[in-house]
């Protein structure tokens, strides 16, 4: 092998190898870099923590307390100004969705109950109009079908005999006059024959009656009624042989060609119910059959028992398959104007009855069936052909607390503004704004509750503490500082009064301590002792504003212990421990202990359907009296009012 091929080979053999050898760096290093990029992401994370409790953890997982997964909070977020800045990785964990807010007709389906009831316009009534005997009854039954002036009643009446007899001597006086050359006396006897006639007319006769007891000259102490209406008997109120007076009720008809539809509507639905709207209801009767009827009446009262409203619903009925008290369920579909109108476009424009829905004309003027002046639907909240849609947006985006609502606008990418609006109706999955938002804005549909959780962290407003400040919460339930609270003054009180309060306090921790293990009775027990001790305590020990604060303080007191010692089930005890804590409070921070024992306070912020509730502990360490077992540790710390003996003062139970 010559020099020339010895060095080619060493030279290809020096490529191979530096070739082999990148490719082991660029193997080898790849995860490094990896590595690298991951911890710097690591390095990034301030603290996780949980949306629920606000607590603060060091690393990833599940929350103790409620199991939910644990969200990161990157250093340097939040910190900038009122609105909050999140980065790309923490807008990607936390899921946030945003859509503009528009303008658009959003429709609702409101869902009511109710029964079907006679028309009360339609009801007719067979009544005594003299004085008598019912000799016979056509109609013997309830529920008879009967026709316009068919036989109902068989009355025998002495003043009727006595009526006709003045009928007939009228008549034949008027006849024998009739020859007199003096007309005065002829007009006097043709009146009087007419108020004769018309006396019997008045009580109740026909004038094909009148006209027979004239044509036979012979009067009777008998007399027919006939029915004044077609319909069904409903009522059947005398019997035969019955004496009856002038007025006495003997059937009540009832004409079922229409009927009233009565539904129950809740208060929230009241804004989408408008007179003369379309409803449609289905019966258990007739499955897959749907009827329909107008809006006739909103009843002006709310009922006690259902807090509900009586929507009336006038329904034809012709074929009389509908019957009374049949259970129907009634359904309105509606859309709304941004000025509250409910848009109907077979209405706009259009003139309807007052009295009578089913009447609607073109132009104006009165109505077919009661001659009322027809009233223009814009008069009866309906919208005109120049709506406006209203500003809505998607039902997840406002978080709602009772009393107010607030939503996360997008100002820009990954920062997020918080702003209380006021909300109109819910329209399935929307809510209509009133104010606060404008067309166009970025709204946060999906992680908004973890923004709103991570402001609560940073002490900013938000939905539970719309001035800010609120105190930044820590996970094992150690002491907290109340940024925003006013202090409250001590009174001066004397040891002795002390004294008795530390009896009314350890009954009190007794109710807290056997609500978080969920013991009704014991809770119960422990209640009638406390009331005791509220009997106990010597208000002569107290004088001036000492006195006058302990007396406004015990009313409340007692009223609570008394709601909760009634309490049938530990739920309504529950609800009366939140009020009874919120007063015992108070007497710790303004009337104090003796020191015998720690006096902590603790909050819950998901009691009472996320409103939150307070209680006192005298030991760290959570123990939940809103949720007993279910959620044990649901809580933090927040201050402690009196920490007890020196040697005994409690520590951060971590």
């Amino acid at each position: 092998m010559n020099t020339r091929t010895i060095l080619l080979t060493a030279t290809v053999a020096c490529i191979i190898a530096a070739s082999f050898a990148a490719g082991y760096i660029i193997r080898g290093r790849a995860p490094a870099i990896d590595e690298s990029e991951e911890q710097a992401k690591t390095d990034e994370i301030a603290f996780w923590t949980c949306s629920m409790d606000l607590g603060r953890y060091p690393g990833p997982g599940k929350c103790p307390k409620c199991g939910m997964d644990l969200i990161p909070v990157m250093k340097g977020e939040g910190d900038d100004g009122p609105n909050l800045k999140l980065s790309e990785r923490a807008r990607k964990l936390a899921e946030i969705e945003v859509v503009p807010v528009e303008r658009r007709f959003v429709s609702v389906e409101v869902r009511m109950v109710g029964k079907i009831q006679y028309d009360e316009t339609r009801l007719g009534y067979v009544t005594a109009w003299v004085p008598g005997r019912l000799d016979r009854l056509y109609v013997d039954f309830t529920g008879a079908a009967v026709n316009k002036d068919d036989e109902m009643v068989y009355i025998y009446s002495p003043d009727l005999f006595t009526a006709q007899r003045e009928l007939i001597d009228a008549i034949k006086a008027a006849e024998e006059i009739e020859e007199s050359d003096l007309p005065s006396m002829k007009e006097t006897a043709a009146l009087f024959v007419d108020a004769v006639r018309e006396k019997l007319r008045l009580w109740g006769l026909t004038k094909k009656q009148i006209a027979e007891i004239e044509r036979k000259k012979k009067p009777s102490d008998h007399m027919t009624i006939y029915a004044p209406m077609g319909g069904i008997v409903i009522h059947k109120n005398a019997l035969e042989g019955m004496y009856v007076d002038t007025g006495t009720r003997i059937y009540t008809i009832a004409d079922l060609s229409k009927v009233w539809v009565v539904l129950d509507a809740y208060e929230t639905d009241l804004t989408w119910l408008k007179y003369a709207q379309e409803v449609e209801f289905v019966t258990e009767a007739y499955p897959g059959e749907v009827f329909r009827g107008q809006v006739s009446f909103i009843d002006p009262f709310l009922t006690a028992e259902k807090r509900a409203v009586n929507i009336r619903v006038n329904a034809p009925n012709l074929d009389a398959r509908l019957k009374p008290d049949m259970f129907v369920h009634g359904i309105v579909r509606a859309k709304l104007t941004a000025d509250g109108k409910v848009v109907a476009p077979q209405l706009a424009g259009k003139w309807i009855s007052p009295v009578h829905p089913e009447i609607v004309k073109d132009d104006p003027g009165t109505c077919d069936v009661c001659g009322t002046p027809l009233v223009r639907a814009e008069a009866l909240g309906y919208a005109g052909d120049d709506a406006q849609p209203p500003l809505v947006i998607p039902a997840t985006a406002p978080l709602i607390t009772g009393t107010r609502a607030v939503v996360y606008v997008q100002v820009e990418e990954g920062e997020y503004e918080f702003r209380q609006v006021t909300l109109g109706p819910r329209a399935g999955d929307y809510y209509v704004v009133k104010q606060g938002m404008e067309e166009g804005e970025l709204v946060v549909i999906k992680g908004n509750f973890v923004i709103d959780a991570e402001r609560q962290i940073r002490a900013k407003p938000s939905m539970m503490s719309p001035e800010g400040g609120a105190p930044p919460m820590h996970h094992h339930g150690g002491p907290h500082k109340t940024g925003g609270e006013a202090p409250t003054r001590m009174l001066e009180t004397p040891p002795e009064f002390k004294k008795q309060l530390d009896g009314a306090f350890a009954k009190y921790f007794d109710i807290q301590q056997a609500l978080s293990k969920d013991k009704l009775d014991a809770a119960r027990k422990a209640t009638g002792g406390l009331l005791a001790t509220f009997d106990a305590v010597d208000m002569k020990l107290l004088e001036g504003e000492a006195h006058n604060a302990w007396m406004k303080e015990l009313d409340g007191l007692i009223k609570s212990a008394k709601a909760m010692a009634a309490a049938k089930d530990i739920e309504k005890l529950r609800a009366g421990f939140a009020t009874l804590s919120e007063s015992m409070m108070v007497i710790a921070k303004r009337f104090g202990t003796s020191g015998g024992q720690p006096i902590l306070r603790f909050r819950c912020p998901m009691a009472f359907d996320n409103r939150g509730a307070d209680w006192l502990q005298n030991k760290p360490g959570t123990e939940n009296p809103y949720f007993g077992s279910k959620m044990f540790k649901c809580g933090d710390q927040l201050e402690t009012i009196h920490s007890g003996p020196a040697e005994e003062e409690p520590t951060e139970n971590e």
